[in-house]
């Protein structure tokens, strides 16, 4: 079968694609939430991931310091844990108290061992040093209510109780006052230990969530959605789950991940116009019961699971028989120019369902379908993906504007004609500070883009706007990949075609690429 490919239907170096910005339109905040990431124990993301004491820059922890400076750099705002399909068969208890007392268990999900030298409290110490914001799963698979709010109240519960008294007896004296919780992993899929119906699930996830906010009213919580919008259970699962569960939670998870298959390169660079029509998805099948329950407020998705996954490579195959390892090489992608393009469009997705979409989480953090790798004992290096995340996690501030594209379409296996080009901006309000995030699906030469900035200038009081920075990742070979040896011949670039000229604002962008122009 053959492919299209997204060529520049208007040739090279034209100007082919208008972009409209205007202050007054505005989807909503930039949410800090939308650059989370993910920690799951799987692979090598925990044990030799972000836990290696054996490594030279690892604390009195075990934590290695080079991982926890990436995680920084890379700007990550909360990080989901311990699972995943991981957390369905988790003990919580295993992983508290002294290390040498703690049991190696098995590791059903993944076909793996867990020591358990990383638990709870030592993720918790882990994110206070990385700088990131909690976000806890709790195990509906195999176990239920009781065990969720013992945990809750062995993380929130000030002392006076068991659970609370118990973290203090070992060492934490402070409650860490965890705000998000989760409710179970993609409850929906077979794959899942503790599988259940939707109405099954529904029950035990509006229940626990019942008797959580007993004991902290404050916290937020992510009711399961279905595993992705391919499963037969998608949309009508949602429905389901929400009408049972509404006014006890917050937000429902959305979970999606991509990649090229069989060559079919146009089809791939247009992942994010599948992630557009899941969201809208997922908040009709939302809205429908806020509807019919003559609901007030309204349930949020937390797209805590999103990333580029080969899930058909050899090493995303868990060990199988008598082979239970501690931490395999499991999901460990690496990452081209081509899936950094995609992973910056899916970004540029979820900023502009900033509306609908309040938190999300790049799955996952280190080694594991990652953005930094890591050498057991050594290296530490950062993938293509690290760029666009890193970029658009510092510089989207304020608000995400509406950005209107005019531009030339090629035809896709999968989603018929999508533009060339997709783009997002946000503005800071205060300084009046925009940044403008686009990608180039064109795989045959530059892409002029021409934006025109006067509702800028007006909104700034006439000021002039000119560009602050402009940077570019592409690659003639699209297909070339970091390593520990070489992360750094193909980076960001400064591109030096962006340009304004009378209040208008031209850029090329190289085909297969990611752009980030800042104005001011």
């Amino acid at each position: 079968m053959s492919h299209a490919t997204p060529t520049d239907a208007a040739g090279a170096n034209s100007s082919a694609v208008t972009l409209t910005l205007d202050p007054a339109f505005t989807v909503g905040p930039v949410r800090r939430r939308t650059f989370g990431s993910f920690v799951e124990h799987l692979g090598r993301c925990v044990y030799t991931g972000i836990h290696d004491p054996e490594h030279e820059s690892a604390d009195e922890h075990g934590f290695r310091g080079d991982v926890v400076e990436l995680t920084r750099e890379l700007g990550v705002s909360t990080v989901r844990y311990p699972g995943g399909n991981f957390v369905s068969g988790y003990r919580w208890e295993d992983g508290i108290g002294p290390k040498d007392q703690r049991p190696t268990r098995l590791d059903l999900a993944w076909h793996s061992s867990d020591p358990n030298l990383v638990g709870v409290d030592e993720f918790m110490q882990w994110a206070r040093k990385a700088g990131v914001e909690p976000m806890m799963a709790v195990n509906l698979g195999t176990r239920g209510i009781q065990e969720a709010l013992d945990l809750l109240e062995y993380c929130n519960v000030p002392g006076g109780t068991y659970y609370s008294d118990l973290r203090r007896a070992n060492g934490h004296e402070e409650p860490y006052r965890i705000t998000m919780w989760c409710l179970g992993n993609e409850m929906d899929g077979p794959w899942q230990i503790g599988h259940k119906t939707a109405e099954e699930y529904a029950r035990l996830a509006t229940e626990t969530a019942r008797a959580m906010r007993m004991i902290d009213p404050s916290i937020e919580l992510v009711v399961c959605g279905s595993s992705s919008s391919s499963m037969p259970t998608f949309g009508a699962w949602e429905a389901t789950v929400l009408e049972e569960s509404y006014e006890f939670v917050d937000y429902i998870s959305a979970h999606a991940y991509y990649f090229e298959e069989d060559g079919d390169l146009g089809s791939f660079l247009a992942s994010a116009v599948d992630m557009d029509h899941f969201i809208e998805s997922v908040t009709a099948a939302a809205d429908y019961v806020r509807a019919a329950g003559k609901h007030t407020k309204r349930i949020n998705i937390s797209f805590d699971e999103w990333n580029v996954w080969y899930q058909k490579r050899a090493e995303s195959v868990p060990p199988t028989g008598d082979d239970w390892p501690v931490a395999p090489v499991l999901l460990e992608d690496r990452y081209n120019v081509a899936d950094a393009v995609v992973v910056g469009n899916l970004l540029v997705s979820l900023l502009r369902n900033t509306d609908r979409v309040h938190a999300a989480s790049l799955a996952q953090l280190v080694n594991v379908i990652a953005p930094i790798m890591t050498e057991p004992g050594g290296r530490s290096w950062k993938q293509t993906i690290f760029h666009p995340f890193a970029q658009a996690s510092e510089h989207a501030v304020g608000d995400v504007l509406r950005v209107g594209i005019e531009a030339p379409t090629y035809p896709t296996a999968r989603f018929g004609e999508v533009p060339l080009v997709d783009a997002v901006a946000t503005r800071d309000p205060e300084t009046g500070a925009v940044s403008l995030f686009v990608v180039n699906r064109s795989t045959d030469g530059s892409t002029g883009v021409t934006v025109d900035l006067s509702a800028l200038r007006h909104a700034a009081g006439g000021a002039d706007v000119d560009v602050v920075e402009a940077l570019t990742l592409s690659n003639p070979d699209h297909t070339w990949a970091a390593t520990a040896d070489d992360s750094t011949s193909v980076l960001p670039q400064d591109n030096s075609t962006a340009k304004v000229v009378d209040g208008v604002l031209t850029v090329d962008l190289p085909a297969v690429s990611w752009t980030m122009v800042r104005l001011g």
